[in-house]
């Protein structure tokens, strides 16, 4: 048998392995370790030509993919310890340097210092690019390793060289923007729905209709994985700024005239692989579909969002004190009247905690109305994580220059909507003229944009 033979059938054990086709998956015994610190080792000496390079990456990648949990953990735990720089000769060049600054030598020390520190653990994982599927093999490995990251923090310094080299590799320079559309290949149609994470798509009619010719979904992708979208972005053209979504939704709806629509709603943005967390290029992508859709509809001239509050309820459990202060000027007559008899009503701590039955009683669903949304204000505009927004969503659009614009009152009345954040939703507008300068203003100080009605709503 040839080295291509070999080669060949490495690379469709790994294919086979990484499709998800049936497979011996086991935790490795210590002969099994030993082999894997050997097979590492040859990677992290680079020994042999190419193909010796890229049998030897197929056949690592094909160990690992065969290991079950605790042995991936071990195989980058590994990785992680045993082949960082090594520190003696780090001092010798550190030492050197030190000596030659100044001198005719200081830039070859500076070189030899950075050769020194440069890590055996990237030249391991740069050889899996030397493989069909080695792009992705790396993103999907890095999804295990931010998962054992929290109980292991041994594993940072191989997630932060990981996830340098993935930022490089993903540099926005290197992404192809595509609009997907029903005639897209099966495979990817199969990717949206499995990865649809805002609003889950429920039948290929469901997808239809959030790819016809009054919508538009548009993916960023790499060229090494070409059927894999790294994020997308679903958009309905209408007529006016979007406060529902279940009406966005409705495959029954009529379909609207979207050479005439005025508005671009973007009601569902998700980033795909969990690999990439960390690597930014969300902002990228909708900028470059704004552009897109001026080219195509020049009509157009508001571009927003209809986004969930995912992390509204969660906060609001926690946090009870800031909550009843918010809720102190709410007219508590009109509450107890539906069976809300005060701050510290079983009934209230049980929706603020996330309870979704209420919404079959009109005069409740009347009665929290205002309160709610004024605490949704708030959250907005006032809860912070690390002097950023608490929500996750707020922090995204937020730092790309967005303006909290307006918030909807039971726009989402999907269960999960509603234990999220009692059905609110939020329009976030990207005025053009404004997007500069709130990126700046949010980076350097904090500061969020939001209209008028909203900062009155937030007031506690």
């Amino acid at each position: 048998m040839t080295a291509g033979d070999l080669f060949s059938r490495s690379l469709s054990k790994v294919r086979a392995l990484m499709s998800g086709s049936p497979t011996r998956v086991r935790a490795p015994s210590e002969r099994d370790i030993e082999r894997i610190r050997q097979q590492l080792q040859e990677c992290a000496e680079s020994r042999g030509g190419e193909v010796s390079t890229r049998q030897r990456a197929a056949r690592l990648a094909e160990t690992y993919l065969r290991l079950n949990d605790e042995g991936r953990h071990a195989f980058l735990r590994m990785i992680a310890l045993e082949f960082g720089p090594d520190p003696a000769r780090v001092a010798d060049a550190h030492r050197a340097y030190q000596k030659a600054v100044g001198s005719d030598r200081q830039w070859d020390a500076e070189a030899d210092l950075r050769a020194a520190m440069r890590s055996r653990r990237l030249r391991i994982l740069t050889q899996f690019n030397a493989i069909p599927q080695g792009v992705k093999f790396l993103v999907d490995l890095r999804a295990d390793l931010l998962r054992y990251l929290s109980d292991d923090p041994l594993l940072k310094p191989l997630d932060r060289e990981l996830e340098g080299r993935l930022s490089a590799w993903f540099d926005v320079g290197f992404l192809e923007l595509q609009r997907i559309t029903w005639q897209s290949p099966a495979a990817l149609l199969e990717k949206l729905v499995k990865y649809e994470a805002v609003h889950e798509i429920r039948s290929w009619d469901d997808l239809k209709n959030r790819l016809d010719s009054d919508r538009r979904c548009y993916a960023f992708f790499h060229p090494r994985m070409p059927l894999e979208p790294l994020i997308f972005v679903q958009v309905a053209l209408v007529d006016e700024l979007a406060d529902n979504v279940q009406q966005l939704l409705d495959i029954e709806a009529p379909l609207a005239d979207s050479s005439r629509a005025s508005t671009a709603i973007f009601y569902s943005i998700t980033s795909t692989q969990e690999g990439l967390r960390g690597v930014s290029f969300g902002n990228f992508l909708l900028k470059r579909v704004v552009e897109d859709l001026q080219r195509d509809f020049p009509r157009l001239k508001t571009f927003s969002t209809l986004s969930p509050i995912p992390g509204l309820a969660r906060w609001a459990s926690r946090n009870p004190a800031e909550c009843a202060q918010v809720l102190a000027g709410a007219d508590w007559k009109r509450l107890a009247a539906a069976g809300v008899d005060g701050p510290d009503s079983p009934h209230l701590r049980a929706l603020l905690g996330g309870a979704s039955d209420w919404v079959q009683d009109h005069a409740l669903v009347r009665a929290l109305r205002e309160p709610l949304t004024r605490l949704a204000a708030h959250y907005l505009l006032n809860a912070k994580r690390d002097d950023k927004p608490a929500d996750a969503v707020a922090r995204f659009h937020l730092g790309n220059g967005a303006r909290i614009e307006r918030l909807n009152w039971l726009a989402d009345t999907s269960h999960k909507g509603l234990s999220q954040s009692w059905g609110l939703m939020v329009n976030y507008l990207y005025d053009p003229d404004r997007i500069e300068a709130n990126v700046e203003a949010f980076a350097a100080e904090g500061r969020v944009d939001a209209a008028a009605a909203v900062r009155r709503q937030g007031r506690s």
